[in-house]
């Protein structure tokens, strides 16, 4: 007779909870660290570069340049800055119910990305002049051009949107789910065995006893 194992503290349960739990304090972790790497960043871009000329980088690679943006990139929608705040907290409503059933460390990076990314500039409509939900977004960075007229000057906030929403992207081509698992080329998924669905191999003895069937002795014809 065989007994299944007892989870122990590093196993996971049926519902996967040890797996969920680690997934969400990465996808909170990675949204702290980028709101509050933007909210700093921002901070010493209006001490620092606020009434000075574009800072040149890397052989004028990128440049330092304060501006203020009241829309989204190249000022798309400067007159309506209002629907802006609205949308990202739709993105964050979406990104928490997500987390209910996300399994997947690299989808929790990516959902990590995005709502750091997402909070940054929210940050920046609802405090920042000039009123709440209008207020202008604080870019800083500028590529191979002093004034944005190569790339839209941007900040720390759009740089993880852009990179979660790239992960999730790839994390879509290569067929990883949220729930941790993972799609094949035909569309069938793979499960990896948690601790719990294991059974123990029968070992000794019990291994070594024939079955009823080996038992019988076989008829002849």
């Amino acid at each position: 007779m065989t007994t299944a194992p007892t989870a122990g503290p590093g196993t996971t349960g049926p519902a996967g909870r040890t797996p969920r739990r680690r997934a969400v304090v990465v996808l909170v972790g990675i949204a702290t660290l980028a709101l509050l790497t933007d909210l700093l960043t921002k901070h010493l871009a209006l001490q620092l570069l606020d009434d000075r000329a574009p800072v040149r980088l890397l052989g004028g690679s990128v440049y330092l340049t304060l501006t203020r943006n009241s829309g989204a990139a190249w000022s798309i929608g400067a007159d309506h800055t209002w629907v802006f705040p609205l949308i990202t907290i739709g993105v964050v409503g979406w990104i928490s119910w997500m987390a209910v059933r996300l399994r997947s460390l690299p989808w929790a990076v990516s959902l990590g990305l995005v709502l750091g990314g997402a909070l940054g500039n929210l940050a920046d409509r609802i405090f920042r002049a000039p009123g709440h939900f209008v207020g202008h977004v604080v870019d800083m960075v500028s590529l191979f051009d002093p004034y944005g007229q190569v790339w839209p000057v941007f900040n720390l906030a759009d740089s993880c949107l852009v990179s979660g929403v790239l992960l999730a992207v790839l994390l879509e081509l290569t067929g990883r789910q949220r729930d941790g698992r993972r799609v094949g080329a035909k569309g069938d998924t793979a499960d990896a065995p948690t601790d719990a669905t294991r059974t123990a191999a029968p070992t000794g003895p019990a291994a070594a006893a024939p079955t009823a069937a080996d038992a019988e002795p076989r008829e002849r014809a």
